[in-house]
């Protein structure tokens, strides 16, 4: 992506630059569509898929979530193509009000809603007989990380693993409104929910390192550059406040995955889901110096290091699931 940040950043196509996505994607050595998927309540989402190429069968599925403000067509695809390199097949929608799918611009009204939204499409996906008996993981960034625990809560049984990025587990203090904002905030969006008017930091600025990459991700088309709308902020600390004190509920194999230096979401956050999950299966890594951004806006050097264990870990699992399975064949 280097050879882009000189080029003029008005005339780019992509986050990586001029080249077409098919192009692009080819050069890449994976596979990648878009689509519409219509959920049980009617809405239109925006979905895409990045596949390992043919003739190289998907390894597992991975279902991803992005976070707030952002949509899965500039630089959170990165991972995923990073993640089909590897031989994963990784599937993602814009949540409602986020990129290309229906709803009012960064306004989450319901998060219950996003949760089977999100949950519909992955079981939608599991139905195809090309993906039959493939294990499935969740990947979630930010507010998407605190998504997939919910996920996980209304589907304990449907996934065999999650990875969990600077999860939103509860909004950092250094960024949610102070008192007694909180409490004025709730009260008007009882009347004014889409109002947006919340007074917050720029996110980008306190979430991305390089400062090439913030240019890079200021570009985002589709990126919501508004204040956050009341009722989404209002739903959003409902959520986080519920999920924090549930901490204890989580059984699903996780990897979670934290920056020290995030002002975003707090690290100790989830410092205390490793420590509080009953999962016999867990895995934390809390990484020094690191900020909120840290699969796209740290340096390459860093993303590396984060994407590594990340691959390490969905490794390890997959040989062990392929262990399992050949131990169940002998036994039959």
């Amino acid at each position: 992506m280097s050879q882009t940040h000189h080029q003029n950043p008005q005339s780019f196509l992509n986050y990586w630059g001029n080249i077409s996505e098919e192009d692009y994607y080819a050069s890449q050595r994976i596979k990648s569509s878009k689509s519409f998927y219509t959920s049980p309540r009617g809405l239109k989402l925006f979905t895409r898929s990045w596949l390992p190429l043919p003739p190289t069968p998907p390894r597992a599925l991975i279902f991803m979530v992005h976070g707030y403000g952002n949509n899965i067509s500039w630089t959170f695809q990165a991972t995923a193509i990073f993640l089909a390199q590897m031989g994963f097949a990784c599937f993602a929608l814009d949540l409602e009000g986020h990129g290309g799918s229906e709803g009012l611009k960064a306004f989450v009204p319901n998060v219950d809603s996003v949760v089977h939204d999100c949950l519909s499409f992955f079981r939608f996906v599991k139905l195809n007989p090309q993906f039959q008996g493939l294990p499935a993981f969740l990947f979630g960034e930010s507010m998407g990380g605190a998504i997939c625990l919910l996920i996980h809560f209304a589907d304990p049984k449907g996934f065999e693993g999650a990875i969990l990025v600077a999860p939103m587990c509860k909004i950092s203090d250094k960024v949610k409104p102070i008192w007694p904002i909180p409490q004025f905030l709730t009260a008007v969006a009882r009347f004014l929910p889409s109002l947006a008017i919340v007074p917050t930091a720029d996110l980008l600025e306190k979430s991305v390192k390089v400062e090439e990459k913030k240019i890079v991700a200021e570009m985002n088309p589709m990126r919501y550059r508004g204040k956050p709308r009341l009722g989404t902020v209002v739903e959003l600390l409902r959520v986080t406040e519920d999920l924090s004190g549930r901490l204890g509920d989580v059984k699903l194999p996780f990897i979670v995955v934290h920056g020290d230096a995030d002002v975003v979401t707090d690290p100790n956050v989830s410092k205390s889901l490793y420590e509080e999950a009953q999962s016999e299966d867990k895995t934390m890594k809390i990484y020094e110096g690191m900020m909120h951004s840290m699969l796209f806006g740290e340096t390459d050097e860093n993303v590396e290091i984060v994407r590594n264990d990340i691959v390490s870990w969905l490794n390890a699992r997959c040989r062990s699931r392929i262990s399992d399975d050949d131990d169940d064949d002998q036994k039959n």
